[in-house]
């Protein structure tokens, strides 16, 4: 062997288009396969941290007879249609029986409705909020030519600057607004319908209508609200995401989970933490969204991928974020009153350095950016301005509704209390996992269309004081038009005060809305339900395929029958692309690697040729076949793994070059959900260098076989005929 291997070395040095040819391939087929094995591996083992930890848990299971498989980001429908298991107690029971299994938790995913309202609907609130504590609710009557909050000084100011404020809005939006209908074509509206805008805007911008407000302030409220309120262009509803869970069970299965404002939703109370990502995107004042996002791409990527002045050097998709600010003032200035709007004036004066008077010429410079000033005036827009605005359309402590069609296509809708905003350790950028709300089991069992305990103690407190009784259908007829039945009371005429019953309406729904978040539901209640899905926590992962078989063994004794899926297979199309990247991977590695042993085979076989005077001189001087054939296999063997381990060396510190230089950084926000965070950051795996190894050892075997075969049948007598 001793022998054999000085023979190859020399070969080595000796024939170096040979060597360069067969070596430069193998080279680059073992870096491209340490490098590929790294990153695959990386963002396999950084999805698995991503679903695992924010979603999926170690397993998952569902009904088996569902009609769609289970995915929890959603499939190519939307989402999946799963039948629901409808005692989750059950459920829990007989899979807390299996002894790897730590915890279960309930879960049903959805999409809803968020009534966002608009800027109008909040001051009008607010407003609507000081006539209520000035009048008692409403049980007091305003007293002509007097503000119905003059008995209470500390609530007068804040009752007339809310009042400035909404009749500065209105002027506002009637200037926007005319411009708007002097364009429409009236042969494509409804020609009524506009004619009542325009005298709507018309009375609510007279001064006579803000004259006699508090006269009926509740009436000039009903008119704002109904008339004024609707013809607002921004607002609406919201499409949200939620997962409906025990949040205590949650929060404890995914320590991931971070409450970055707020506090966690009390146990066994009915309340909805929104995603952190989900409120920036959706919730938050355009304006600063814009302004977040331009100095994330100037500070963030630009330090990763190019140099700084990507504004100066025309970036399309920044200067348009640019002008839409400044085009978009409209919702800063609906959001000041007349307080707050000379305050903001003399802040941006300041900062500024200008004597402009003009509020929204004052924002409009300040929105004003380019490279030079876009960190100072992105300062001066969070320092001075935002204080003085909100900057969230939905803030923790507000009640919010949300509406969703429920299994028999009707919208049901509950009203539900923010107790926080949530994100998740390495995916506060993630649009797949940041983007999903926790909302409590009750609500979603609400949303969802099952009859809880609650919906069925309401229908009982209302049959009960509707006085309503069964009846059979024979007797229907007789006991709605006729019948002999005793007359119980009399229908007396008389004024109805619509006002008070509206007044009196409105306080009962507070009251029972109030009752409804406050109260405090048992775990027997929590577990006690219908759920579409739970996640498994396991007390050893490294046992999930053993353990789903023992899952599956104690589901069926207890009667459930169960689908069961790793994280991978649960994440849905999600999960697919870790699999999709190894065999995209394989598939090149494969190509270029076939491409290598045709080449390698091919060289070999004219180095076999330009050797016959040499291999026939050793096989007269008594060298046997065998001997032949094993030094061309480890001539070829030598080349092949020192170039390999040239390469495997050289895609082992590009890994780690890679690595200290920060990893690959994510341009966007699918790309931090599959790196699990900001960058990948690929590691070294010792299964990756051996697997680069063995097949550069076996591609070097099988691509010498044939040219070594074609060796041993080279006589002494080949040997002296080529010489002539």
């Amino acid at each position: 062997m001793g022998i054999l291997l000085l023979i190859s070395f020399r070969n080595l040095f000796a024939s170096r288009a040979k060597t360069f040819i067969v070596g430069g391939i193998v080279l680059f087929s073992a870096l491209l396969t340490v490098v590929g094995t790294s990153i695959v591996d990386t963002i396999d083992s950084g999805m698995r941290r991503s679903i695992q930890g924010s979603l999926s848990g170690h397993l998952q299971v569902y009904d088996a007879h569902s009609r769609d498989d289970l995915a929890l980001y959603g499939g190519m429908m939307g989402e999946n249609d799963l039948n629901p298991i409808r005692d989750f107690s059950k459920l829990k029971a007989a899979l807390q029986s299996v002894p790897n299994v730590e915890s279960v938790v309930p879960m049903g995913i959805d999409q809803a409705m968020l009534g966002a309202g608009n800027l109008f609907d909040q001051a009008l609130e607010k407003l609507r909020g000081d006539v209520r504590r000035c009048t008692n609710g409403g049980a007091a009557r305003a007293v002509p030519g007097r503000s119905p909050c003059a008995a209470l000084p500390e609530v007068e100011k804040e009752y007339q600057a809310h009042k400035a404020h909404m009749q500065r809005m209105v002027g506002l939006l009637a200037k926007d607004l005319r411009q708007a209908l002097s364009i429409i074509d009236p042969g494509t509206h409804n020609a009524s319908e506009l004619a009542r805008n325009r005298e709507a805007l018309t009375r609510a911008i007279e001064p006579a209508f803000w004259a006699s407000f508090d006269a009926d302030p509740f009436g000039a409220l009903e008119f704002l609200e109904n008339r004024i309120a609707p013809l607002s262009l921004d607002g609406g509803f919201l499409y949200i995401r939620y997962v409906g869970t025990d949040v205590a069970a949650y929060q404890k299965a995914f320590p991931g989970m971070e409450i970055v404002e707020g506090t966690t939703v009390p146990q066994g109370q009915r309340g909805i933490l929104l995603a952190k990502l989900y409120a920036e995107d959706w919730l938050k004042l355009r304006t600063a969204r814009r302004l977040d996002k331009i100095k994330y791409a100037r500070d963030v990527l630009e330090k990763r991928i190019v140099a700084k002045g990507r504004l100066a050097r025309g970036d399309e998709e920044l200067q348009r974020w640019v002008k839409e600010n400044q085009t978009s003032t409209r919702d800063i200035l609906l959001q000041f009153d007349p307080i707050r709007a000379a305050e903001a004036t003399r802040r941006l004066q300041r900062a500024l350095g200008t004597g402009e008077a003009d509020l929204q010429k004052l924002v409009v410079e300040l929105l004003t950016t380019d490279d030079d000033n876009f960190d100072q005036r992105y300062r001066i827009f969070y320092d001075e301005l935002v204080p003085l605005l909100q900057l969230y359309t939905v803030k923790v402590g507000d009640s919010i509704t949300i509406q969703a069609p429920s299994r028999s296509g009707y919208m049901n809708s509950v009203s539900i209390k923010v107790y926080g905003f949530i994100q998740f350790k390495g995916l506060e950028k993630s649009s797949s996992a940041g983007m999903t709300c926790v909302m409590d089991i009750m609500s979603f069992r609400d949303l969802y269309g099952f009859m809880t305990n609650d919906k069925q103690a309401e229908i009982r407190a209302l049959k009960q004081t509707a006085n309503v009784k069964a009846v059979s259908r024979e007797n229907a007829e007789a006991e709605l038009f006729g019948g002999d039945a005793e007359i119980t009371g009399t229908a007396q005429s008389g004024n109805i005060d619509e006002g008070k019953l509206i007044q009196a309406a409105r306080g009962n729904a507070t009251s029972s809305r109030e009752a409804l978040l406050s109260r405090v539901y048992s775990q027997q209640e929590i577990d006690g339900g219908v759920v579409k899905n739970a996640a498994i926590i396991l007390r050893d992962p490294r046992r999930a395929a053993e353990t789903a078989v023992e899952i599956q063994a104690a589901a069926k004794r207890a009667g459930l029958d169960l689908k069961t899926a790793d994280w991978q297979k649960a994440a849905g199309m999600l999960g697919m692309f870790v699999t999709l990247a190894r065999v995209v991977l394989f598939i090149a590695v494969f190509i270029i690697f076939a491409v290598a042993l045709v080449i390698i085979n091919n060289a070999m076989v004219m180095a076999t040729l330009q050797r016959v005077k040499e291999i026939g001189t050793m096989r007269a001087v008594g060298a046997q076949r065998r001997f032949i054939l094993v030094m061309l296999l480890v001539e070829t063997v030598t080349v092949g793994l020192t170039f390999g381990a040239a390469g495997t060396a050289l895609g082992a510190g590009l890994v780690r070059l890679i690595a200290v230089r920060g990893g690959i950084p994510a341009p966007n926000e699918q790309l931090y959900f599959f790196f699990s965070g900001p960058s990948l950051v690929p590691h070294l795996d010792a299964a990756g260098l051996a697997i680069s190894l063995s097949i550069v050892f076996v591609v070097s075997i099988l691509s010498a076989l044939y040219p070594a075969l074609l060796a041993t049948r080279i006589t002494p007598l080949a040997a002296m005929q080529s010489d002539e």
